[in-house]
């Protein structure tokens, strides 16, 4: 690894992303913006463009040299988290992601009205809400250029969010009790705890107005870590694991409610 700072590493990285063609601006995130870092924590970046001027292409950064993946616009699945790049610079692991500011303007205002969809995302039990590219702006700090933030957490999105979480977590809980349970699946019913939990989870920290941009501590921020208890222990009958796990997840989003 280079023997500059990391300062002079992150000027020099936020730099050269913020040359490519059509970039407004450039952000970090994660632990690194938060001041929660390690030694071996990656450098989470985005790129923040406009995919209505058809000017950002992937192309750019590929063509910079930087060993690792870049994938094309909407190759991590499409929809709001629409593809990035896993690279290593400089002996630094770099994630950088591509945001649409088209995108997460309208995200924005649909969380401030209360709305927002889910999608799925590899890596996450719960995937996503739209409104996460809302939540890093909250978070994230901007390096070069500049990109909207949210004023706050919307007070109908703090409203309308926990139910539909909570409820996609009952429904998951449900199908559980009533299907893999019975047939001795220990596995399934396992899993579909663990996605209830974070789909729970996403309940109780929307009820405080908390955002969310990843499930890494998830479990812990909502206070729910009492769930690998539920789970931990084989003598449990399943029908009973479910059960178990319904009240505490029902208990903590309830909770978080009424608060």
């Amino acid at each position: 690894m280079p023997e500059y700072s990391d300062d002079v590493f992150l000027d020099r990285l936020a730099g050269r992303l913020a040359s490519l063609s059509g970039v407004r601006a450039v952000t970090l995130g994660g632990s690194r913006a938060q001041g929660t870092h390690t030694e071996r924590s990656d450098w989470d970046t985005a790129v923040y463009y406009r995919g209505s001027e058809g000017v950002f292409a992937p192309r750019e950064l590929r063509d910079v040299g930087w060993e690792g993946e870049v994938s094309e616009i909407g190759g991590w699945g499409g929809g709001v988290f629409n593809g990035g790049a896993w690279l290593t610079v400089d002996g630094r692991r770099v994630d950088v992601h591509y945001r649409d500011l088209d995108v997460v303007e309208h995200e924005m205002r649909e969380a401030e009205a209360g709305r927002f969809h889910w999608e799925p995302l590899m890596f996450h039990l719960a995937g996503i809400p739209s409104y996460l590219v809302v939540a890093e702006l909250a978070a994230n700090r901007v390096l070069r250029g500049s990109a909207p933030r949210p004023d706050g957490y919307p007070a109908a999105l703090r409203k309308a969010a926990p139910d539909v979480w909570w409820g996609r977590a009952a429904i998951t809980l449900e199908y559980a009790r009533a299907n893999n349970a019975p047939l001795g699946g220990r596995t399934e019913v396992l899993g579909a705890v663990a996605v209830a939990a974070a789909q729970a989870a996403h309940a109780v920290l929307a009820a405080r107005g908390e955002w969310v941009t990843n499930e890494k501590r998830l479990l812990e921020r909502a206070g729910l870590r009492g769930i690998d208890d539920v789970v931990a222990d084989p003598a449990v009958e399943l029908e009973d694991v479910v059960e178990r796990a319904r009240e505490l997840l029902a208990g903590a989003v309830a909770d978080a409610q009424r608060a």
